[in-house]
């Protein structure tokens, strides 16, 4: 009985160590603290990153579902130059702005990182950060209004429903009470 009393007391130090490290333990040997690698690589690529879930989920289709789907939605050769342009575009566009936001987020980290971060600069560094992600988040919400204009109101729920958003109530009527 003395040894297991000993063996809890002996582990009891080390429980509460880790009951107190903070989730973010390991991260602050990341090349940028704030950023995942996979956030990096998604915003070096272009990637969407969820930056247009609105459009997305209100029947605004983006042109790389469109292009995967192309062959579903029954593209012409002219919807399909026009959103293969398109994509090109905003893939160009967010790569570009990632990079600025990458650089922006390593030149905030090294302030804190060097110790001379200040509150002007932080507030300097973070209104630039949020000027890049929106005209970053634009690139892509516009993309979507564009493509909408690209295809016919069959194509748009076509895509709805081979996307799995079909039977999405819309929530926003203009008018107060129970939306079912």
């Amino acid at each position: 009985m003395k040894r297991v009393l000993l063996a809890v007391l002996a582990l009891a130090p080390q429980a509460s160590m880790s009951a107190n490290q903070s989730p973010y333990a390991g991260e602050q040997l990341r090349p940028i603290a704030s950023m995942s690698s996979q956030e990096i690589i998604s915003l070096r690529s272009g990637e969407g990153m969820g930056f247009a879930k609105l459009a997305e989920l209100n029947h605004y289709p983006g042109p790389k579902h469109v292009l995967e789907l192309a062959d579903d939605l029954g593209l012409t050769p002219s919807q399909l130059s026009q959103t293969e342009a398109l994509f090109k575009e905003m893939k160009s566009n967010a790569m570009a702005l990632g990079e600025e936001l990458i650089e922006a987020e390593t030149t905030l980290d090294s302030e804190f990182s060097g110790g001379s971060i200040s509150a002007r600069k932080l507030e300097s560094a973070l209104l630039a950060i949020a000027t890049i992600r929106a005209q970053l988040r634009y690139v892509h919400l516009e993309a979507h209004l564009r493509q909408k204009k690209i295809l016919t109101k069959e194509q748009v729920a076509r895509y709805d429903e081979a996307r799995g958003y079909r039977g999405k109530a819309h929530k926003h009527s203009g008018h107060s009470g129970s939306h079912d």
